[in-house]
């Protein structure tokens, strides 16, 4: 059954989460408009804690998008649905082991690494720990991904198109630069995350454009 598509689109979202970074991008590879609901993962102990938002996201977490009437969570959930209803700008293969080869990388960047980096996970590593906690996860992760590129990869991660895997492998390439990995391994990686850091999808989505990125930062 068709969604009838109605009222503003809201993306709950943290300047520099990759979770909402990856659903940004999506959302502008597919032109879909929206409008940014900043939610901070710091200020206050973060925002996300709060009463008002734990009503929006049970689990506490970014992004949430309200779309269609509904509020959805969990990023890769978000990006799926967005694939089915707004079938403009296909992210998902039709080949369906080009598909199943996008859900692949998705999930090991979505399961297998980015949650092993989250914010909360650092702080319940310690200060003293968390760098070298994040490099050991991210390098480990990546070698995976390599891998992966190898037989799968064409100008971008699933081929010559921009698939879901894209949008979910920039964001923590950012990441493995903030921990200080060594990206030298990763040929692979590398050149598609240059391919695509001009691309105005990309660039719209990226941290630093955000409405609420520190000044500082930019």
């Amino acid at each position: 059954m068709a969604v009838a598509h109605q009222g503003k689109i809201v993306l709950y979202s943290y300047w520099r989460s990759s979770c909402s970074w990856r659903v940004r991008i999506a959302l502008n590879l597919k032109e879909i408009p929206y409008d940014i609901k900043p939610v901070s993962l710091i200020k206050a102990g973060g925002e996300h804690h709060s009463n008002e938002y734990r009503e929006i996201n049970p689990m506490e977490q970014l992004p949430a998008l309200h779309i269609d009437g509904c509020t959805l969570v969990e990023s890769l959930s978000i990006m799926q649905y967005l694939e089915e209803t707004r079938l403009q700008r296909p992210l998902l293969p039709s080949d369906v082991v080009k598909r199943a080869k996008v859900r692949e990388i998705c999930e090991v960047i979505v399961s297998g690494i980015q949650p092993l980096q989250n914010l909360s996970v650092l702080i319940h590593v310690g200060e003293e720990k968390k760098d070298a906690w994040a490099k050991h996860w991210i390098t480990r992760g990546f070698r995976a991904v390599e891998k992966l590129l190898g037989s799968s990869a064409g100008k971008y991660c699933a081929g010559d198109e921009i698939t879901l895997a894209d949008c979910c492998l920039v964001p923590q390439v950012f990441n493995a630069r903030r921990f200080h990995v060594d990206l030298r391994p990763f040929p692979i990686i590398l050149r598609i995350d240059r391919d695509l850091e001009r691309h105005p999808a990309f660039v719209a989505a990226h941290p630093s454009n955000q409405p609420d990125c520190p000044p500082d930062t930019k």
